[in-house]
């Protein structure tokens, strides 16, 4: 009987699981994600990539495709709602895209910023975003603003590193997918050494909880769309089409949380001056 009444327990803890899953996202969040699940599948099969001269397995390189999708997808929406689960799936991201871009031999800067630093920053982000749960949602992590000088001095940074990083590939790079037209080859290592770049700010943003890091995000998925299509890896647009409707709604959400915070922390403030001033 115990054994059997055991086995009942966790049949309902699974399925409670499953429920509680299913409503942590909102209507919007779930046809979202569908949306660009049901979208990548037709793409794979309608478009699949024009680089296949290139590639010892096309099959593949397509499935790495769709893997890459699926993943972001669920890392993005995670983030959105300030999940500190993100990081989890962003590290299986990782995997995929390393070995994506080790098959096609292209975007090396992207590439070495991935293994370098994405990896390494997401287990110190998962820890830090478990050090500040929101008090009254343990889900949620508490998040912040970027001052002004801030700013420029990060902006400054990117154009630095883009055109240092950006030199040195057009140097180095070997013969690859646009080799045949120098001037877009160029192009390519330029664009590449400055989507590296401001991945790096977003990813210190998001280890750092700054809502900044959703408009590096719009920047790096400016420039991941031109690249893709320029490289003929039309599946990767219907992601990027994820990130832009993404992005938009975790700005707003991680907005609303931070005035609502704001508010709540200003009026603490306002009563503890009132309660002194009586004492």
């Amino acid at each position: 009987m115990k054994v059997a009444v055991k086995e009942e327990k966790k049949e309902e803890k699974k399925k409670n699981f499953f429920v509680r899953l299913w409503n942590f996202f909102t209507p919007y969040e779930k046809i979202w994600y569908f949306s660009i699940l049901g979208l990548s599948l037709l793409i794979t099969f309608l478009f699949p990539s024009t680089v296949d001269d290139l590639i010892v397995n096309p099959v593949l390189i397509m499935w790495l495709y769709l893997a890459d999708v699926i993943l972001n997808a669920t890392c993005e929406l995670l983030i959105s709602k300030q999940s500190r689960f993100n990081f989890i799936v962003s590290f299986l991201v990782e995997i995929v895209e390393i070995v994506t871009l080790i098959l096609i031999g292209e975007r090396f800067a992207t590439m070495a910023v991935t293994v370098f630093f994405w990896i390494p920053i997401d287990i110190i982000s998962f820890v830090s975003w478990n050090k500040h749960k929101d008090k009254k949602d343990d889900e949620l992590t508490v998040v912040r603003t970027l001052s002004g000088w801030q700013e420029v001095v990060l902006i400054f940074g990117i154009i630095v590193w883009t055109a240092g990083v950006g030199y040195l590939l057009t140097i180095i790079s070997p013969e690859g997918i646009l080799d045949a037209n120098g001037t877009l080859d160029i192009i390519v290592c330029y664009l590449d050494a400055m989507c590296s770049a401001v991945a790096i700010s977003n990813g210190v943003f998001i280890l750092l909880r700054y809502r900044e890091q959703w408009i590096s995000w719009y920047i790096v998925a400016t420039l991941e769309t031109v690249m893709n299509i320029m490289m003929g890896q039309w599946v990767l647009l219907v992601l990027k089409l994820g990130y832009f409707t993404n992005t938009t709604y975790g700005y707003i959400k991680w907005t609303k949380y931070i005035k609502t915070h704001k508010k709540e922390s200003g009026l603490k403030t306002d009563l503890k001056l009132s309660e002194k001033k009586e004492a």
